[in-house]
C-alpha cells in the first residue's frame, strides 16, 4: 500500500471539522472515511454522505465479521470505520483521513502502525470556552461538561505524532497540509511509487 492513513483527533471546539474540510477542498488525493452508525439520520443528512446508516443487528454482524478497523458505542449508538474501504483506497495510492477520538486512534494504530496521528488543540482553555460559548447552542451546564471532557481528551495529545495549535485558521490549515505533504515523501511510499528507479540502483 502506498497511500497514507491520517488520524485527526481534537476536543469539541478546537476547529478540527473546519480544518479537515479546507484540506479536502484543496487536495483531491485525500478522502475522508465515512463511518457506519446506528443512530438515526438528522435533518439534511444523507446515507453515504455524512454516514452509512444501518441498524444495530447489521452493525453487530459487521463486528462479528471483523469488518471494522475501529468501532465504539457512543451515547447508546454504534459508530465504526470500514477496514475494507480504507485498504482499497490506500492500495490505489489514495490517502485516507479519519476523524476519530483518541480511543479510536489507539485501535487504528494497532492495525496501521504507520498511520500519522494528528491532534488539534486550541491555544488555551479560555479560547476553547469562548468558542463553545460563541456557538450559542448549548447551556452553561453543557459547555462546562464539554470543557471538562476536552481537558481529559487533550491529556492524550502525547499519543499522537503531530500537534497543531489552532490559534489561527490559515496557519493551522498550512500546518495540516505540511504534515500531509511530508508523509507522502516517506521513503517507503516513494520506493513503492518509483519501484523501477530504486530497482535500477541494485
Amino acid at each position: 500500500m502506498s497511500g497514507n492513513l491520517f488520524i485527526v483527533s481534537a476536543p469539541s471546539g478546537a476547529g478540527k471539522t473546519t480544518l479537515v474540510r479546507l484540506l479536502l477542498e484543496g487536495d483531491p488525493r485525500i478522502g475522508v472515511s465515512i463511518s457506519h452508525t446506528t443512530r438515526a439520520p438528522r435533518p439534511g443528512e444523507e446515507d453515504g454522505r455524512e454516514y452509512h446508516f444501518i441498524d444495530v443487528p447489521a452493525f453487530r454482524e459487521k463486528i462479528g465479521r471483523n469488518e471494522f478497523l475501529e468501532w465504539a458505542e457512543v451515547h447508546g449508538n454504534y459508530y465504526g470505520t470500514s477496514k475494507r474501504w480504507i485498504e482499497a483506497e490506500m492500495a490505489s495510492d489514495r490517502d485516507v483521513l479519519l476523524e476519530i477520538d483518541w480511543q479510536g486512534a489507539r485501535q487504528v494504530r494497532k492495525a496501521f502502525p504507520r498511520a500519522a496521528g494528528i491532534f488539534v488543540m486550541p491555544p488555551s482553555m479560555a479560547v476553547l470556552e469562548a468558542r463553545l460559548s460563541g456557538r450559542g447552542t448549548d447551556s452553561a451546564e453543557v459547555i462546562a461538561r464539554r470543557i471538562a471532557a476536552a481537558r481529559d481528551e487533550m491529556r492524550h495529545a502525547e499519543e499522537f505524532d503531530y500537534v497543531i495549535i489552532n490559534d489561527g485558521l490559515q496557519q493551522a490549515v498550512a500546518d495540516l497540509q505540511t504534515i500531509v505533504g511530508a508523509a507522502r515523501l516517506r521513503h517507503a511510499n516513494q520506493r513503492q511509487r518509483y519501484a523501477s528507479l530504486f530497482a535500477s540502483l541494485l
